[in-house]
Protein backbone atom coordinates (compact mmCIF):
# COMPACT_ATOMS: atom_id res chain seq x y z
CA UNK A 1 0.00 0.00 0.00
CA UNK A 2 1.35 3.44 -0.94
CA UNK A 3 -0.16 6.60 0.58
CA UNK A 4 0.61 10.09 -0.65
CA UNK A 5 1.86 12.93 1.50
CA UNK A 6 -0.17 16.14 1.50
CA UNK A 7 1.46 19.57 1.24
CA UNK A 8 1.18 20.09 5.00
CA UNK A 9 2.75 16.69 5.69
CA UNK A 10 5.99 17.63 3.93
CA UNK A 11 8.97 19.21 5.65
CA UNK A 12 12.11 20.77 4.24
CA UNK A 13 14.76 18.03 4.17
CA UNK A 14 12.35 15.13 3.76
CA UNK A 15 14.10 12.50 1.64
CA UNK A 16 13.26 9.25 -0.13
CA UNK A 17 15.06 7.09 -2.68
CA UNK A 18 15.06 3.91 -4.74
CA UNK A 19 17.84 1.65 -5.99
CA UNK A 20 17.83 0.76 -9.68
CA UNK A 21 20.11 -1.46 -11.82
CA UNK A 22 20.44 -0.61 -15.51
CA UNK A 23 19.53 -3.58 -17.74
CA UNK A 24 19.77 -4.09 -21.52
CA UNK A 25 15.98 -4.39 -21.70
CA UNK A 26 15.65 -0.88 -20.19
CA UNK A 27 17.48 0.51 -23.19
CA UNK A 28 15.36 -1.40 -25.72
CA UNK A 29 12.08 -0.42 -24.06
CA UNK A 30 13.10 3.25 -23.89
CA UNK A 31 14.04 3.22 -27.58
CA UNK A 32 10.59 1.83 -28.46
CA UNK A 33 8.66 4.21 -26.21
CA UNK A 34 10.61 7.35 -27.12
CA UNK A 35 11.30 6.54 -30.77
CA UNK A 36 14.98 7.40 -30.18
CA UNK A 37 16.86 4.75 -32.19
CA UNK A 38 20.33 6.23 -31.68
CA UNK A 39 22.63 3.15 -31.79
CA UNK A 40 24.92 4.80 -29.25
CA UNK A 41 22.20 4.21 -26.66
CA UNK A 42 21.45 0.58 -27.47
CA UNK A 43 23.09 -2.56 -26.03
CA UNK A 44 26.18 -4.03 -27.70
CA UNK A 45 27.35 -0.76 -29.20
CA UNK A 46 31.06 -0.59 -29.95
CA UNK A 47 33.04 1.71 -27.70
CA UNK A 48 34.87 4.48 -29.53
CA UNK A 49 37.80 4.48 -27.09
CA UNK A 50 39.20 1.85 -24.68
CA UNK A 51 38.27 4.04 -21.71
CA UNK A 52 34.78 4.71 -23.07
CA UNK A 53 32.89 1.44 -22.48
CA UNK A 54 29.82 0.52 -24.50
CA UNK A 55 26.15 0.29 -23.51
CA UNK A 56 25.49 3.75 -22.02
CA UNK A 57 21.96 4.43 -20.79
CA UNK A 58 20.14 7.28 -22.61
CA UNK A 59 20.30 10.54 -20.67
CA UNK A 60 16.54 11.09 -20.71
CA UNK A 61 15.92 7.55 -19.45
CA UNK A 62 18.02 8.48 -16.43
CA UNK A 63 15.94 11.63 -15.98
CA UNK A 64 12.74 9.61 -16.10
CA UNK A 65 13.77 7.65 -13.00
CA UNK A 66 12.97 10.64 -10.78
CA UNK A 67 9.29 10.27 -11.63
CA UNK A 68 9.26 6.84 -9.96
CA UNK A 69 10.12 8.42 -6.61
CA UNK A 70 7.77 11.35 -7.12
CA UNK A 71 4.77 9.25 -8.13
CA UNK A 72 5.27 6.42 -5.67
CA UNK A 73 6.98 7.83 -2.57
CA UNK A 74 7.55 11.58 -2.28
CA UNK A 75 5.00 13.17 -2.34
CA UNK A 76 3.51 9.95 -3.82
CA UNK A 77 0.28 9.01 -5.65
CA UNK A 78 -1.57 12.01 -7.06
CA UNK A 79 1.58 14.15 -7.57
CA UNK A 80 1.62 16.28 -10.73
CA UNK A 81 4.85 17.39 -12.44
CA UNK A 82 5.24 21.11 -13.24
CA UNK A 83 8.88 21.25 -14.22
CA UNK A 84 12.27 19.52 -14.07
CA UNK A 85 15.83 20.73 -14.59
CA UNK A 86 18.62 18.23 -15.32
CA UNK A 87 22.40 18.56 -15.36
CA UNK A 88 24.39 15.50 -16.48
CA UNK A 89 27.85 14.94 -14.99
CA UNK A 90 28.46 11.40 -16.24
CA UNK A 91 27.02 8.36 -18.00
CA UNK A 92 25.41 5.32 -16.46
CA UNK A 93 25.87 1.95 -18.15
CA UNK A 94 24.28 -1.47 -18.29
CA UNK A 95 24.86 -3.45 -15.11
CA UNK A 96 25.49 -0.45 -12.86
CA UNK A 97 23.50 0.12 -9.65
CA UNK A 98 22.07 3.62 -9.29
CA UNK A 99 20.55 5.46 -6.35
CA UNK A 100 17.65 7.76 -7.27
CA UNK A 101 17.26 10.25 -4.39
CA UNK A 102 14.84 13.16 -3.88
CA UNK A 103 15.00 15.79 -1.10
CA UNK A 104 12.34 18.43 -0.35
CA UNK A 105 14.08 21.83 -0.65
CA UNK A 106 11.23 24.37 -0.86
CA UNK A 107 7.46 24.70 -0.27
CA UNK A 108 5.26 27.33 -1.94
CA UNK A 109 1.67 27.45 -0.71
CA UNK A 110 -0.87 26.33 -1.56
CA UNK A 111 0.54 23.11 -3.15
CA UNK A 112 3.86 23.69 -4.95
CA UNK A 113 6.86 21.66 -3.78
CA UNK A 114 10.43 21.90 -5.07
CA UNK A 115 12.70 18.87 -4.63
CA UNK A 116 16.40 18.32 -5.28
CA UNK A 117 16.80 15.36 -7.66
CA UNK A 118 20.03 13.37 -7.40
CA UNK A 119 21.11 10.28 -9.33
CA UNK A 120 24.20 8.63 -7.89
CA UNK A 121 26.52 5.77 -8.77
CA UNK A 122 27.94 4.99 -5.37
CA UNK A 123 29.07 8.39 -4.09
CA UNK A 124 29.46 9.85 -7.59
CA UNK A 125 26.79 12.32 -8.75
CA UNK A 126 25.67 11.37 -12.27
CA UNK A 127 22.63 13.63 -12.66
CA UNK A 128 21.26 16.46 -10.54
CA UNK A 129 18.48 18.99 -10.86
CA UNK A 130 15.29 20.38 -9.40
CA UNK A 131 11.76 19.02 -9.72
CA UNK A 132 8.78 21.31 -9.25
CA UNK A 133 5.53 19.49 -8.52
CA UNK A 134 2.02 19.96 -7.19
CA UNK A 135 1.40 17.88 -4.08
CA UNK A 136 -1.85 15.83 -4.10
CA UNK A 137 -5.03 17.76 -3.30
CA UNK A 138 -6.45 14.80 -1.38
CA UNK A 139 -4.75 11.87 0.29
CA UNK A 140 -4.47 8.96 -2.15
CA UNK A 141 -3.74 5.34 -1.26
CA UNK A 142 -2.99 2.71 -3.89
CA UNK A 143 -2.09 -0.96 -3.79
CA UNK A 144 1.27 -2.02 -5.19
CA UNK A 145 -0.16 -2.89 -8.57
CA UNK A 146 1.32 -5.51 -10.86
CA UNK A 147 1.63 -4.15 -14.37
CA UNK A 148 1.29 -6.40 -17.43
CA UNK A 149 4.57 -8.12 -18.18
CA UNK A 150 6.78 -6.76 -20.95
CA UNK A 151 8.96 -9.17 -22.92
CA UNK A 152 11.77 -7.81 -25.07
CA UNK A 153 12.08 -10.22 -27.97
CA UNK A 154 15.85 -10.02 -28.30
CA UNK A 155 17.96 -13.08 -29.02
CA UNK A 156 20.99 -12.40 -26.88
CA UNK A 157 22.15 -16.02 -26.84
CA UNK A 158 22.26 -16.11 -30.64
CA UNK A 159 24.41 -12.99 -30.62
CA UNK A 160 26.67 -14.57 -28.00
CA UNK A 161 27.22 -17.65 -30.19
CA UNK A 162 27.85 -15.54 -33.28
CA UNK A 163 30.45 -13.57 -31.32
CA UNK A 164 32.15 -16.83 -30.29
CA UNK A 165 32.56 -17.77 -33.98
CA UNK A 166 34.46 -14.64 -34.97
CA UNK A 167 37.93 -16.18 -34.73
CA UNK A 168 36.98 -19.63 -36.05
CA UNK A 169 37.57 -20.69 -39.66
CA UNK A 170 34.50 -20.98 -41.90
CA UNK A 171 33.09 -24.43 -42.63
CA UNK A 172 33.11 -25.49 -46.26
CA UNK A 173 29.43 -26.38 -46.55
CA UNK A 174 27.55 -28.21 -49.30
CA UNK A 175 24.20 -26.40 -49.56
CA UNK A 176 21.60 -28.70 -51.13
CA UNK A 177 18.91 -27.19 -53.39
CA UNK A 178 19.11 -23.50 -52.37
CA UNK A 179 16.59 -22.63 -55.07
CA UNK A 180 14.16 -20.51 -53.03
CA UNK A 181 14.73 -17.14 -51.31
CA UNK A 182 15.05 -18.23 -47.65
CA UNK A 183 17.43 -21.09 -48.37
CA UNK A 184 19.69 -19.04 -50.66
CA UNK A 185 19.67 -15.91 -48.48
CA UNK A 186 20.48 -17.99 -45.38
CA UNK A 187 23.48 -19.64 -47.01
CA UNK A 188 24.82 -16.34 -48.34
CA UNK A 189 24.26 -14.67 -44.94
CA UNK A 190 26.40 -17.38 -43.37
CA UNK A 191 29.10 -16.65 -45.93
CA UNK A 192 28.98 -12.89 -45.28
CA UNK A 193 29.42 -13.50 -41.54
CA UNK A 194 32.42 -15.73 -42.21
CA UNK A 195 30.67 -18.81 -40.80
CA UNK A 196 30.59 -20.97 -43.91
CA UNK A 197 32.09 -21.17 -47.37
CA UNK A 198 29.08 -22.40 -49.35
CA UNK A 199 29.10 -24.74 -52.31
CA UNK A 200 25.64 -24.40 -53.86
CA UNK A 201 24.35 -27.68 -55.32
CA UNK A 202 21.18 -27.49 -57.37
CA UNK A 203 19.56 -26.13 -60.50
CA UNK A 204 21.97 -23.33 -61.44
CA UNK A 205 19.33 -21.58 -63.55
CA UNK A 206 16.78 -21.46 -60.73
CA UNK A 207 19.41 -20.42 -58.20
CA UNK A 208 20.43 -17.55 -60.49
CA UNK A 209 16.80 -16.49 -60.93
CA UNK A 210 16.21 -16.42 -57.17
CA UNK A 211 19.40 -14.41 -56.63
CA UNK A 212 18.40 -11.86 -59.28
CA UNK A 213 14.85 -11.55 -57.92
CA UNK A 214 16.08 -11.04 -54.34
CA UNK A 215 19.09 -8.87 -55.13
CA UNK A 216 21.57 -11.47 -53.86
CA UNK A 217 25.18 -11.51 -55.04
CA UNK A 218 26.55 -14.86 -56.28
CA UNK A 219 29.98 -13.53 -57.24
CA UNK A 220 32.79 -15.86 -56.05
CA UNK A 221 30.24 -18.46 -54.90
CA UNK A 222 30.83 -21.98 -56.26
CA UNK A 223 27.73 -23.51 -57.89
CA UNK A 224 27.39 -27.14 -58.98
CA UNK A 225 24.58 -27.51 -61.52
CA UNK A 226 22.59 -30.55 -60.39
CA UNK A 227 18.94 -29.88 -61.32
CA UNK A 228 17.39 -32.88 -59.51
CA UNK A 229 16.99 -32.55 -55.70
CA UNK A 230 17.70 -36.22 -55.07
CA UNK A 231 20.87 -36.09 -57.14
CA UNK A 232 21.92 -32.87 -55.41
CA UNK A 233 21.66 -34.57 -52.00
CA UNK A 234 23.76 -37.48 -53.25
CA UNK A 235 26.36 -35.07 -54.65
CA UNK A 236 26.63 -33.29 -51.28
CA UNK A 237 27.44 -36.59 -49.55
CA UNK A 238 30.03 -37.36 -52.23
CA UNK A 239 31.75 -34.02 -51.59
CA UNK A 240 32.02 -34.81 -47.86
CA UNK A 241 33.41 -38.30 -48.52
CA UNK A 242 35.95 -36.80 -50.92
CA UNK A 243 37.07 -34.28 -48.30
CA UNK A 244 35.80 -31.33 -50.34
CA UNK A 245 33.09 -30.29 -47.84
CA UNK A 246 33.01 -30.20 -44.02
CA UNK A 247 29.26 -29.87 -43.50
CA UNK A 248 25.92 -30.19 -45.29
CA UNK A 249 23.12 -27.63 -45.22
CA UNK A 250 19.51 -28.42 -46.17
CA UNK A 251 17.89 -26.08 -48.66
CA UNK A 252 14.55 -26.33 -50.45
CA UNK A 253 14.01 -30.10 -50.31
CA UNK A 254 12.30 -32.58 -48.02
CA UNK A 255 14.24 -33.77 -44.98
CA UNK A 256 13.68 -37.43 -45.92
CA UNK A 257 15.17 -36.83 -49.35
CA UNK A 258 18.37 -35.43 -47.86
CA UNK A 259 18.68 -37.90 -45.00
CA UNK A 260 18.14 -40.94 -47.23
CA UNK A 261 21.61 -40.34 -48.68
CA UNK A 262 23.25 -39.42 -45.38
CA UNK A 263 22.06 -42.55 -43.52
CA UNK A 264 23.02 -45.08 -46.22
CA UNK A 265 25.01 -47.97 -44.79
CA UNK A 266 27.18 -47.91 -47.90
CA UNK A 267 28.38 -44.53 -49.12
CA UNK A 268 26.58 -42.55 -46.44
CA UNK A 269 27.79 -40.50 -43.49
CA UNK A 270 26.78 -42.67 -40.55
CA UNK A 271 28.86 -42.44 -37.41
CA UNK A 272 29.06 -44.81 -34.47
CA UNK A 273 25.79 -43.58 -32.91
CA UNK A 274 22.25 -43.37 -34.12
CA UNK A 275 21.63 -40.02 -35.77
CA UNK A 276 19.34 -37.57 -34.04
CA UNK A 277 18.33 -33.96 -34.40
CA UNK A 278 18.78 -31.17 -31.86
CA UNK A 279 17.00 -27.83 -31.92
CA UNK A 280 18.91 -25.06 -30.14
CA UNK A 281 16.29 -22.53 -29.02
CA UNK A 282 16.88 -18.92 -27.98
CA UNK A 283 13.61 -17.86 -26.32
CA UNK A 284 13.45 -14.28 -24.97
CA UNK A 285 11.58 -15.42 -21.84
CA UNK A 286 14.19 -18.03 -20.88
CA UNK A 287 17.47 -17.14 -19.17
CA UNK A 288 19.62 -19.53 -21.23
CA UNK A 289 19.67 -21.58 -24.41
CA UNK A 290 17.32 -24.56 -24.45
CA UNK A 291 18.14 -27.69 -26.47
CA UNK A 292 15.24 -29.88 -27.62
CA UNK A 293 15.73 -33.40 -29.00
CA UNK A 294 14.59 -35.30 -31.05
CA UNK A 295 11.92 -33.41 -32.93
CA UNK A 296 12.86 -34.17 -36.52
CA UNK A 297 14.34 -37.62 -37.18
CA UNK A 298 13.42 -40.43 -34.74
CA UNK A 299 9.66 -40.86 -34.76
CA UNK A 300 9.05 -43.13 -31.75
CA UNK A 301 12.43 -43.96 -30.21
CA UNK A 302 12.76 -46.67 -27.59
CA UNK A 303 15.23 -46.71 -24.72
CA UNK A 304 18.11 -47.94 -26.89
CA UNK A 305 17.63 -45.07 -29.35
CA UNK A 306 17.14 -42.51 -26.58
CA UNK A 307 20.55 -43.36 -25.11
CA UNK A 308 22.21 -42.12 -28.31
CA UNK A 309 19.80 -39.18 -28.54
CA UNK A 310 20.83 -38.07 -25.05
CA UNK A 311 24.55 -38.54 -25.73
CA UNK A 312 24.33 -36.57 -28.96
CA UNK A 313 22.57 -33.69 -27.22
CA UNK A 314 25.13 -33.65 -24.40
CA UNK A 315 27.94 -33.32 -26.94
CA UNK A 316 26.27 -30.34 -28.57
CA UNK A 317 25.58 -28.70 -25.21
CA UNK A 318 29.26 -29.04 -24.28
CA UNK A 319 30.24 -27.54 -27.64
CA UNK A 320 28.03 -24.54 -26.88
CA UNK A 321 29.80 -23.82 -23.59
CA UNK A 322 27.36 -25.49 -21.19
CA UNK A 323 29.92 -27.02 -18.84
CA UNK A 324 27.71 -29.59 -17.07
CA UNK A 325 24.44 -29.84 -19.02
CA UNK A 326 21.27 -30.52 -17.06
CA UNK A 327 19.20 -32.98 -19.10
CA UNK A 328 15.48 -33.31 -18.42
CA UNK A 329 13.71 -36.39 -19.81
CA UNK A 330 10.16 -35.27 -20.56
CA UNK A 331 6.87 -37.03 -20.08
CA UNK A 332 3.35 -35.89 -19.21
CA UNK A 333 4.03 -36.45 -15.50
CA UNK A 334 6.98 -36.36 -13.12
CA UNK A 335 6.38 -39.75 -11.51
CA UNK A 336 7.10 -43.23 -12.86
CA UNK A 337 3.94 -44.84 -14.20
CA UNK A 338 4.18 -48.46 -15.46
CA UNK A 339 1.46 -47.72 -17.99
CA UNK A 340 3.46 -44.86 -19.58
CA UNK A 341 6.53 -46.13 -21.40
CA UNK A 342 8.07 -42.65 -21.56
CA UNK A 343 8.28 -42.50 -17.75
CA UNK A 344 10.02 -45.88 -17.62
CA UNK A 345 12.54 -44.76 -20.26
CA UNK A 346 13.11 -41.53 -18.34
CA UNK A 347 13.78 -43.37 -15.09
CA UNK A 348 16.23 -45.71 -16.82
CA UNK A 349 18.11 -42.85 -18.48
CA UNK A 350 18.27 -41.01 -15.17
CA UNK A 351 19.74 -44.06 -13.43
CA UNK A 352 22.22 -44.56 -16.28
CA UNK A 353 23.40 -41.02 -15.71
CA UNK A 354 23.82 -41.66 -11.98
CA UNK A 355 25.82 -44.83 -12.67
CA UNK A 356 28.13 -43.15 -15.20
CA UNK A 357 26.80 -45.08 -18.20
CA UNK A 358 25.96 -41.73 -19.79
CA UNK A 359 28.68 -39.21 -19.00
CA UNK A 360 29.13 -35.46 -19.09
CA UNK A 361 25.75 -34.33 -17.75
CA UNK A 362 23.25 -34.46 -14.92
CA UNK A 363 20.17 -36.39 -16.05
CA UNK A 364 16.77 -36.53 -14.37
CA UNK A 365 13.35 -37.75 -15.34
CA UNK A 366 10.56 -38.18 -15.78
CA UNK A 367 9.80 -34.47 -15.72
CA UNK A 368 6.74 -32.66 -17.02
CA UNK A 369 7.39 -29.60 -19.16
CA UNK A 370 6.48 -27.10 -16.43
CA UNK A 371 8.76 -28.48 -13.76
CA UNK A 372 11.59 -29.03 -16.24
CA UNK A 373 12.01 -25.32 -16.97
CA UNK A 374 10.28 -23.56 -14.05
CA UNK A 375 11.87 -23.61 -10.59
CA UNK A 376 8.57 -22.37 -9.15
CA UNK A 377 6.63 -25.27 -10.66
CA UNK A 378 9.26 -27.75 -9.46
CA UNK A 379 9.06 -26.43 -5.90
CA UNK A 380 5.27 -26.46 -5.92
CA UNK A 381 5.37 -30.15 -6.78
CA UNK A 382 8.02 -30.89 -4.16
CA UNK A 383 10.75 -31.89 -6.60
CA UNK A 384 14.27 -31.73 -5.19
CA UNK A 385 16.51 -32.15 -8.20
CA UNK A 386 19.51 -30.41 -9.77
CA UNK A 387 17.70 -30.56 -13.11
CA UNK A 388 14.08 -29.71 -12.27
CA UNK A 389 13.36 -26.12 -13.20
CA UNK A 390 16.84 -25.64 -14.67
CA UNK A 391 17.05 -28.02 -17.64
CA UNK A 392 19.44 -27.09 -20.46
CA UNK A 393 18.36 -30.05 -22.60
CA UNK A 394 14.84 -31.43 -23.02
CA UNK A 395 14.51 -34.98 -24.35
CA UNK A 396 11.01 -35.45 -25.72
CA UNK A 397 9.21 -38.83 -25.69
CA UNK A 398 8.60 -38.86 -29.46
CA UNK A 399 8.85 -36.77 -32.60
CA UNK A 400 5.25 -35.54 -32.45
CA UNK A 401 5.69 -34.08 -28.96
CA UNK A 402 9.02 -32.52 -29.95
CA UNK A 403 7.68 -30.98 -33.12
CA UNK A 404 4.75 -29.41 -31.26
CA UNK A 405 7.04 -28.10 -28.50
CA UNK A 406 9.50 -26.49 -30.90
CA UNK A 407 6.77 -24.83 -32.95
CA UNK A 408 5.14 -23.51 -29.77
CA UNK A 409 8.47 -22.00 -28.71
CA UNK A 410 8.95 -20.48 -32.17
CA UNK A 411 5.49 -19.10 -32.85
CA UNK A 412 4.06 -18.47 -29.37
CA UNK A 413 7.22 -17.57 -27.44
CA UNK A 414 9.13 -15.76 -30.25
CA UNK A 415 12.06 -18.17 -29.94
CA UNK A 416 14.69 -18.35 -32.65
CA UNK A 417 15.93 -21.85 -33.37
CA UNK A 418 18.91 -23.58 -34.94
CA UNK A 419 18.74 -27.18 -36.12
CA UNK A 420 21.62 -29.65 -36.32
CA UNK A 421 21.77 -33.38 -37.05
CA UNK A 422 24.08 -35.18 -34.64
CA UNK A 423 25.70 -38.59 -35.06
CA UNK A 424 26.82 -38.13 -38.67
CA UNK A 425 30.46 -37.76 -39.69
CA UNK A 426 29.99 -34.05 -40.24
CA UNK A 427 27.50 -31.45 -39.01
CA UNK A 428 24.24 -31.46 -40.97
CA UNK A 429 22.36 -28.15 -40.77
CA UNK A 430 18.73 -29.20 -40.86
CA UNK A 431 16.21 -26.37 -40.70
CA UNK A 432 12.60 -26.07 -41.77
CA UNK A 433 11.97 -24.90 -45.32
CA UNK A 434 9.87 -22.11 -43.75
CA UNK A 435 12.82 -20.86 -41.67
CA UNK A 436 14.04 -17.39 -42.52
CA UNK A 437 17.58 -16.05 -42.76
CA UNK A 438 18.17 -15.65 -39.01
CA UNK A 439 17.39 -19.28 -38.20
CA UNK A 440 19.76 -20.46 -40.92
CA UNK A 441 22.45 -18.08 -39.68
CA UNK A 442 21.91 -19.46 -36.17
CA UNK A 443 22.33 -23.01 -37.50
CA UNK A 444 25.57 -22.02 -39.22
CA UNK A 445 26.96 -20.69 -35.94
CA UNK A 446 25.97 -23.86 -34.04
CA UNK A 447 27.58 -26.04 -36.73
CA UNK A 448 30.83 -24.03 -36.64
CA UNK A 449 31.00 -24.28 -32.85
CA UNK A 450 30.30 -28.02 -32.88
CA UNK A 451 32.94 -28.64 -35.57
CA UNK A 452 35.47 -26.69 -33.49
CA UNK A 453 34.60 -28.75 -30.39
CA UNK A 454 35.00 -32.03 -32.30
CA UNK A 455 38.32 -30.87 -33.70
CA UNK A 456 39.83 -29.53 -30.47
CA UNK A 457 37.80 -31.00 -27.60
CA UNK A 458 37.22 -27.44 -26.34
CA UNK A 459 34.28 -25.06 -26.59
CA UNK A 460 34.88 -21.66 -28.18
CA UNK A 461 31.96 -20.22 -26.19
CA UNK A 462 32.95 -18.55 -22.91
CA UNK A 463 31.32 -20.39 -19.99
CA UNK A 464 28.39 -18.70 -18.30
CA UNK A 465 27.56 -18.70 -14.62
CA UNK A 466 24.92 -21.30 -13.82
CA UNK A 467 22.40 -21.56 -11.00
CA UNK A 468 23.15 -24.45 -8.65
Amino acid sequence: MRTSKMFDDLKIGDMNQIIRVVTPDDLYVFAHVSGNLNPANLPATVAAEPDDPADPAPAMWLGSLFSAVLGNLLPGPGTLYQGQTLTFHGRARVGEELTVRLIVSEKRPPRTVVLKTHLLRGDEMIVEGLATVLAPETRVSIEDSVLPELMVASHRHLERLLAACRDLPPLVTAVVAPDEPNALAGALAGARRGLITPILIGDAGRIGEVAARCGLNLRDVKILDVPDHNAAAARAVELVLAGEAEAIMKGNLHTDELLSHIVKSQGGLRGTRRMSHVFVMDAPALPDLLLVTDAAINIAPGLKEKIDIVRNAIDLALALGIILPKVGILSAVETVNPDMASTLDAAALSKMGERGQIKGAIIDGPLAMDNAISVTAARCKGLTSLVAGRADVLVVPNLEAGNILVKQLSYAAQAEGAGLVMGARVPVLLTSRADEETARLFSCAVAVLFAHWKRTGKSAVPPRATVA
